[in-house]
């Protein structure tokens, strides 16, 4: 079941797994959330487990950071290892001046003008997140009164970037993000589900940024919403 990047075996991975980008975010999520969590790829350092929550197995692993690094672990789990959800749980940096920080985005499309997701056989710059999980999202973040906002994002190839705001605005993109154009076009392509879960940690309204141990640490309402959908 090994791939290039992931060194696994069949059935370790649960069906759901949850992705944030940063290894240190998968690694807090299975030691704070997840019962009996097991180690079941190191690869490169991107840490996968999978464990318990609620009572329900579910796996969390690293992205990485772009949308090339998405492409290829999404690909792999939904084709090799019989995973039928991601759900990305990433930060996003806020093009919207009705976004805080720490508002919570759920995004149920990506704009993107990288040529990545038409070389990855997508027709369109704009794919579509799942209706089902974005509904379930919804659902459990306003049953939890946490603030969630659902719209369209954008997911750029480049981080230090200079951003039309009136563009954007245009455009009614929310945030900006790295990663989940690419895997909703896996997950299109290879009929599973997909939808991604960002918390503003900056904004490019205001300037304002929250410190890198935040982002890893404490977007845990989030991550709440996110093992929920399990």
């Amino acid at each position: 079941m090994a791939t290039p990047h992931i060194n696994a075996k069949e059935g370790d991975f649960a069906k759901t797994v949850l992705m944030p980008g940063d290894p240190l975010r998968a690694k807090f999520i299975a030691e704070t959330f997840l019962k009996n969590a097991v180690l079941v790829n190191n690869v490169r350092g991107v840490q996968g487990y999978t464990g318990e929550y609620n009572g329900k197995r579910v796996s969390v692993m690293a992205s990485g950071m772009g949308m090339p690094s998405m492409a290829i672990y999404s690909y792999e789990l939904f084709k090799f290892f019989g995973v039928e959800t991601i759900i990305r749980i990433g930060s996003a940096g806020a093009t919207s001046s009705d976004l805080k920080l720490r508002d919570i985005v759920i995004a149920d499309r990506a704009y993107t003008v990288s040529s990545i997701v038409k070389e990855m056989g997508f027709d369109g710059n704009e794919p579509q997140a799942s209706e089902v999980k974005v509904k379930a999202a919804q659902k459990i973040a306003a049953e939890k009164g946490y603030r969630a906002v659902t719209g369209k994002i954008m997911s750029s190839d480049v981080f230090y970037r200079t951003t039309n705001l009136n563009e954007m605005k245009e455009k009614k993109i929310l945030a900006v993000e790295m990663e989940a154009a690419a895997l909703f076009v896996n997950a299109i392509k290879l009929n599973k589900n997909a939808v991604a879960l960002c918390t503003i940690s900056d904004s490019l309204v205001t300037g304002e940024s929250l410190p890198a141990e935040d982002r890893q640490l404490t977007f845990t309402q989030m991550m709440e919403v996110a093992l929920e959908m399990a």
